[in-house]
């Protein structure tokens, strides 16, 4: 539609009159072009570049942002993800430090375990709140196990592995409180039961520490004594009371009497679903011994030590209770794995020690010594069966030397400069341990002839200049001066109910602080404050 003529004056050019129009205004561009091109030419390489410029700083600036925006996202992940895990920590709370079972308080500072306090600090506060058992499958998240802090701790103290851990313990002679001594070494609340008056009746086995008995001030340190009578229902309502908080249970009772206190793993188990119940006997819980009473000389014998232990014409025990204290390091050790497991599972367990079997795993070499009916090794008293020299060797004056060999480097060592007799080791009755071994007669004549105008003293020094393995044959004394415990600041104090006495530290502890070595109790020192926390009236304590 074209419009009308009228209109033309204020409409569009028309088509003749627009490419004239356009025609002029080509023209006048390309004037101006050629008047200006130099000019123009130059200003727009300037803008380029500057354009250039502007986009990269821009692209810089954006860059930047960028990364300031996400350090700002990151920063708020981890404020959110810190805050669950302590939601999630207070929702475990349910579970020690450890993911090992309920949450108890802390055991006390080494000076409220003395035993003329009436009620020591370390007792858990009363509560009438039933225990709760672990959540299946849920334990603290290891980080906080591992570095949790205990608020009871001074500044100078360590938290202990088993912080927060309770063992109850029907315990008595070595076996079981020799576990649980290494359990409360370790940090955790050991409450021995005694019976009322006796007591356990290793405290009457001697008087020779200040009146109190060796056994028992050793295998007792850090323990709360609560006495009750198991077989009266007032004294056995509390032992099942105190079993809801406890973690572990340990008994060495008569055979067959757990199962008649109704105390037995299988008694316990649904009521207590994480406890872990550890029973500690001669022969184990079946069997044809299962009843069969043991004490630690019977099971030496019976585990075969005897026959490797002694002179050809006699027969000799150990002379430590190594029976009992073998039963109660396994029985710790397995302790031990069943708190880890139930960390995971929730879940407590049943463990069944045996004095027999514990004996008998530390048999080793005796046992396969006489393998598939070859005879055991001979008894040779003092000195190793197998290998020779190896053993004491009496000097001047009346003393006498231990030395090993056990090699022939050794072998040659010992001969040019300590017997100084080099041809003897060319000598065919000791051209090997096994020759050594079977003429030992003769060459211990020989080796005592050379140390007889010598002083134990200078046969140690020529032993070690030697290189060969050497050690001065202490008594009890020795033990207690011996000058390299001391250097290493072996010995520390713990308190008893007759005064202090000196104890060594464990094996592995670094200081005093990094262990447990509280007081040893007195009979039924804690019934008090045992009997309020469980939330029983003193008035109900040991009466018949």
């Amino acid at each position: 539609m074209y419009l009308d003529q009228d209109q033309s004056s204020n409409a569009l050019p028309s088509r003749a009159g627009g490419f004239e129009l356009t025609r002029l205004l080509v023209r006048k561009a390309e004037e101006t072009k050629e008047c200006h091109d130099t000019e123009a030419s130059n200003t727009c390489e300037k803008s380029q570049l500057s354009g250039g410029k502007v986009m990269i700083a821009i692209i810089i600036v954006s860059i930047i942002c960028g990364i300031g925006f996400l350090c700002f996202l990151f920063h708020l992940h981890r404020r959110r993800t810190r805050m669950d895990k302590e939601e999630d920590f207070k929702d475990t709370q349910e579970l020690d430090d450890y993911g090992f079972g309920p949450t108890v308080p802390s055991k006390t500072s080494k000076a409220s375990s003395m035993p003329q306090s009436p009620a020591p600090a370390q007792m858990k506060q009363p509560t009438a709140e039933p225990r709760k058992a672990p959540p299946p499958r849920r334990c603290t998240p290891p980080f906080q196990r591992r570095f949790y802090s205990n608020p009871s701790k001074t500044p100078a103290q360590e938290m202990l592995p088993l912080d927060g851990v309770t063992v109850v313990s029907l315990e008595h002679a070595i076996a079981a409180p020799f576990c649980t001594r290494q359990l409360a070494d370790l940090g955790a609340r050991v409450v021995k039961v005694e019976r009322p008056g006796v007591g356990d009746f290793a405290r009457n086995y001697d008087t020779r520490v200040h009146g109190l008995a060796s056994h028992f001030v050793w295998a007792n340190r850090s323990k709360e004594s609560l006495a009750l009578d198991v077989k009266n229902p007032k004294d056995f309502a509390v032992l099942k009371t105190l079993l809801a908080k406890a973690d572990v249970l340990v008994q060495n009772l008569a055979p067959g009497a757990s199962e008649r206190l109704g105390l037995s793993f299988d008694a316990l188990k649904d009521e207590h679903p994480g406890l872990i119940v550890c029973d500690i006997s001669g022969y184990g819980l079946d069997g044809p011994y299962r009843d069969k009473k043991a004490y630690d000389l019977l099971v030496q014998s019976e585990a075969g030590l005897l026959s490797v232990t002694g002179t050809p014409s006699e027969p000799a025990k150990v002379g430590i209770s190594i029976a009992d204290i073998s039963a109660g390091t396994f029985a710790c050790q397995n302790i031990l794995a069943a708190l880890l497991k139930r960390g995971k599972t929730g879940k407590g367990s049943h463990i069944d020690i045996s004095m027999l079997e514990s004996m008998t795993e530390w048999m080793s070499f005796p046992l396969y010594y006489a393998f598939e009916g070859a005879p055991g090794p001979n008894r040779a008293g003092a000195a190793h069966a197998a290998i020779y020299p190896y053993g004491p060797f009496a000097t001047s004056g009346g003393g006498s030397v231990m030395m090993g060999v056990q090699n022939e480097r050794e072998w040659t060592n010992l001969c040019a400069k300590v017997l100084e007799n080099a041809d003897l080791a060319k000598d065919e009755r000791f051209a090997n341990n096994s020759q050594r071994t079977k003429n030992r007669d003769a060459l211990e004549e020989i080796i005592l002839e050379s140390f007889s105008t010598l002083e134990p003293e200078e046969v140690l020094a020529r032993l070690d200049k030697a290189g060969i393995a050497n050690a001065k044959v202490n008594d009890m004394q020795g033990v207690w001066d011996h000058p390299q415990l001391r250097a290493r600041g072996r010995w520390t104090e713990i308190d008893t109910p007759a005064g202090k006495v000196p104890a060594l530290l464990p094996p592995g502890a670094k200081d005093v602080n990094s262990v447990r070595m509280d007081a040893v109790p007195a009979l039924g020192q804690h019934n008090a404050a045992i009997f309020a926390e469980l939330g029983f009236s003193p008035a109900e304590d040991l009466k018949e």
